[in-house]
């Protein structure tokens, strides 16, 4: 087991709890994560200069500015319509945090924005834990949600949750990590390829319309490296969307690719999860430094969360992202980084 040496108060919440910060190592990687959220604070590669992963030097600019750097959303990430679903015959009315029209990420004073407590540290490894209480943020069932940080092999990073709940609920995390895999100002450098044949139309306030589209002839077909660099008409293309790996939950196969010429890094995305969205941080303006005094304007990151669909509950045609008392929900994804 890790020694306290190892662990470290990073800062305090405005309740006055401590928020700690762990170092794990292996296969190449350093990664530092911290309860609060349970965000992977920063991730080093033996060799290369640069974090792979966007975040802060200090605690109070992460609940002050972050979106949601690295951190884990819930209990059911993403977006649903109106912040309504029906369950079992019954109606739910979640917070709406976005534009007060929609549900984003779990709703006000979500997981990803309450500390966590550390279950296990080990040189390679963390596991953190937290309960999401009947009620809160309109979610039947009390949840109890537990994540396994671990850096092994050659470069890999492998995130694997655990989800179980008291009710009938929804569930669906994911790694909200932001990517920069060479250390320049923007992201759009970098080549990516998604293994999807399909991604989600989505209305002006980003909620699906039910439309399942091929990429076929668009610029969301990354079915081979692409850059991300790409335009619709004059315009650059503005990624918020899922694509859709698979109807249902599967083994875990690799389903993403990026990687800079610039750097030579290269980060394969491997999963269990039927969908991945690819946000290409066209948003993000952030007034306070990042790590090492970097600036994050937009396109400084992007993101590749693994997970069901969004708005599944209100859409037939998409994944279950049902969660029943006696079930475990598990979902797995592994990053693995490599340098030319």
């Amino acid at each position: 087991m890790a020694t306290e040496l190892e662990r470290e108060i990073f800062g305090k919440t405005k309740s006055g709890e401590d928020v700690y910060r762990v170092r794990i190592s292996g296969g190449g990687l350093t990664a530092k994560v911290i309860t609060w959220g349970s965000v992977i604070q920063d991730l080093r590669l033996d060799g290369h200069y640069a974090p792979l992963t966007l975040g802060f030097d200090d605690f109070d600019s992460y609940p002050a500015h972050s979106p949601f750097f690295g951190a884990t959303p819930g209990r059911c990430a993403n977006r649903i319509g109106g912040g309504k679903f029906t369950l079992d015959g019954k109606t739910y009315q979640l917070d709406l945090n976005e534009n007060g029209a929609s549900h984003l990420h779990g709703g006000f004073d979500n997981i990803a924005q309450r500390n966590w407590t550390i279950v296990e540290h080990e040189a390679d490894r963390v596991v953190l834990k937290i309960v999401d209480a009947d009620g809160r943020g309109g979610y039947p069932g009390n949840s109890t949600i537990q994540v396994t940080y671990r850096v092994h092999g050659h470069g890999e990073l492998s995130v694997s949750y655990e989800s179980i709940s008291d009710q009938p609920t929804l569930a669906n995390v994911c790694q909200h990590a932001y990517f920069n895999l060479d250390g320049r100002e923007d992201a759009l450098g970098h080549d990516i390829m998604i293994a999807a044949d399909n991604y989600l139309v989505t209305d002006d306030l980003q909620i699906p319309t039910g439309e399942i589209r091929p990429v076929e002839g668009t610029a969301f077909d990354f079915r081979e490296m692409a850059p991300m660099k790409r335009f619709e008409g004059s315009e650059q293309a503005l990624y918020d969307h899922n694509f859709c790996l698979s109807s249902d939950r599967t083994a875990k196969r690799s389903v993403a690719l990026v990687r800079s010429l610039h750097s030579g890094i290269s980060m394969e995305v491997r999963t269990t999860e039927p969908g991945i969205q690819f946000y290409a941080g066209f948003k993000m303006d952030v007034p306070v430094p990042g790590i090492g005094g970097r600036k994050y304007g937009p396109f400084a990151g992007f993101c590749l969360e693994t997970q069901v669909w969004p708005d599944a509950i209100n859409h037939e045609r998409f994944p279950n992202a049902v969660l029943r008392p006696g079930e475990v929900l598990r979902q797995e994804t592994d990053y693995i980084f490599s340098k030319n």
